[in-house]
């Protein structure tokens, strides 16, 4: 139950991956960020405080056990005459075909080293998580990713000089001529070749960690936490929203099910909802790496209009029924985008595309005319690299992001 007297305060923690780009000169010489219109996030800037933040990884939710291994992880196409990877992404439209292929791969085993166990779960797109149980593994190891196209598949070798170490290199390199042996005759692939398509036949591993002992997230911070991570991220954004922000506004709103690694079933949400929201949106980034610069201004401009849609659903709930919750959102300044929010409608809106040659029509438009100055935190009035970098945070790395958050609410 919450104390009226003390507003239970809870936080939305939005990680739009790969946010930050170069800038180009089909742009002008400006990042896709700076042409974009985001008057939200803009708004959003202007009453926050700003800063530049080196985020870390977020895992594919792989049960691990204490010694197991794991890697981030692309179905590719391997020349198999050449050994050369001659695609890193086999297919973006995968979603289909990615799940079958994991499962063809899950529980393999391996013919030298028949004492571990390989699970392989679909993620998203081409990409796909790969986990290894068994006796003595290391993390300290190389991985199989050439990391740009037309290269040879690498072999995993040992990082340092200790048995485990390199018992690890020799069952990652078995397992990844196992996993090839069984992709190439797997039927989806012959499809694939059939209808003219990149053949699937390799998963690259990269990133080797090994699962270590860290405490609970709710024992280290003192706040329950929920992560919302959709796998068609534009498609899904209208879902992801109502999600985090049912989550959020537990117990006036019913909290949604959740899914806890490891397990297959999903479970009831807690009654009374979560104190920390994290919303991982995944496409952005996507469209960085296939260079598809206009796609990813527009994306944007959805993103910016999804994250406008969020802002007003917290604050109705902080306005509502739920007027003893205090939000701490979107940079901890819901209050102050009381009249920006007001005007903002929860209409659908459509996703974005872009017609063969399309250039965005206002990229030479400069939105510092048009944003209101209200420098509530410091003197960052719009969402860019190089506004951030004049905000009062400074740059940081992901793992002090926290400390700032709980130094917020202490001092709220």
């Amino acid at each position: 139950m919450v104390n009226s007297k003390e507003p239970k305060r809870r936080v939305t923690f939005i990680l739009v991956d790969g946010v930050g780009d170069v800038s180009l000169p089909r742009f002008g010489y400006k990042t896709p960020l700076q042409v974009a219109s985001v008057p939200n996030l803009d708004a959003i800037a202007s009453a926050g405080i700003n800063g530049l933040m080196d985020p870390v990884e977020v895992g594919l939710g792989l049960a691990m056990s204490p010694g197991d291994i794991a890697f981030k992880s692309n179905f590719a196409t391997l020349d198999e005459s050449t050994g050369v990877v001659t695609s890193r992404r086999a297919d973006r439209h995968f979603e289909e075909e990615g799940p079958v292929l994991c499962a063809a791969l899950d529980g393999l085993k391996l013919p030298s080293f028949p004492q571990y166990e390989v699970r392989v779960r679909h993620a998203t797109e081409h990409r796909c998580g790969v986990v290894v149980k068994g006796p003595k593994l290391s993390g300290n190891i190389s991985g199989t990713d050439p990391l740009k196209d037309n290269r040879p598949l690498l072999q995993a070798q040992p990082l340092d000089e200790s048995d485990e170490a390199k018992n690890t290199a020799a069952v990652i390199n078995e397992l990844s001529k196992e996993i090839s042996r069984i992709l190439v005759g797997h039927p989806v692939n012959a499809r694939r070749v059939a209808e003219g398509k990149n053949i699937a036949n390799v998963v690259l591993l990269r990133g080797c960690g090994i699962r270590i002992e860290v405490p609970p997230f709710e024992k280290l911070h003192g706040l329950r936490p929920c992560m919302v991570a959709p796998t068609k991220i534009i498609a899904g954004l209208g879902l992801s929203l109502d999600a985090i922000a049912r989550a959020l506004s537990a117990p006036s709103k019913s909290c949604p099910n959740v899914f806890v690694p490891g397990e297959d079933e999903h479970k009831h949400g807690r009654p009374d909802g979560y104190d920390f929201g994290f919303l991982h949106i995944k496409a952005i980034d996507d469209a960085g790496h296939d260079k598809a610069s206009v796609f990813k201004a527009k994306g944007l401009e959805a993103v910016d209009k999804a994250i406008g849609q969020l802002a007003v659903l917290l604050w109705q709930a902080e306005s509502t029924g739920s007027s003893n919750i205090t939000f701490v959102s979107l940079g901890t300044i819901l209050p102050q985008l009381k009249s920006h929010l007001s005007n903002i409608p929860l209409d659908p809106f459509p996703l974005p595309t872009v017609e063969p040659g399309e250039d965005l029509a206002h990229a030479d438009k400069s939105r510092e005319e048009k944003q209101s100055r209200t420098f509530k935190g410091d003197k960052v009035f719009e969402f860019n690299e190089i506004a951030a970098a004049r905000g009062i945070l400074g740059r940081f790395t992901g793992s002090e992001m926290m400390g700032i958050i709980k130094a917020y609410l202490k001092l709220s």
